[in-house]
């Protein structure tokens, strides 16, 4: 059984990286039933496919250049730049600078936890 939530502080290094693969890995920060904040850092030149997903998303370019993609529409974000993901849009990101993304979910991604 997954639990409702994490604990309500966290340090960052005690966290684990979970490896996704083609030069992308995450890792789940804080979360309660509603609300969940994750990491996920891209080496230059990675792509995280497009796909959907009921959940509403912000994300925010902690560092790095993504060129991102929401329901067609393409822009280039850099560090301090954010934007929204209404649920089931299809969206993606292309790493053009090697970054990080911080990304909150509401609600939560049971997916993340399995």
């Amino acid at each position: 059984m997954l639990p409702a939530s994490s604990p309500p502080f966290l340090e960052d290094a005690a966290q684990p990286w979970e490896n996704l693969g083609a030069g992308v890995r995450r890792k789940v920060l804080v979360y309660g039933p509603q609300l969940m904040l994750v990491k996920v850092e891209f080496e230059a030149g990675s792509i995280g496919a497009e796909h959907q997903h009921p959940h509403q998303q912000i994300s925010y370019v902690e560092r790095g250049v993504f060129e991102y993609t929401i329901a067609g529409q393409v822009r280039t974000l850099r560090p301090g730049d954010s934007c929204l993901v209404p649920g089931n849009t299809r969206h993606g990101v292309r790493c053009r600078e090697a970054g990080t993304l911080l990304d909150a979910f509401t609600p939560l991604r049971e997916d993340f936890l399995a």
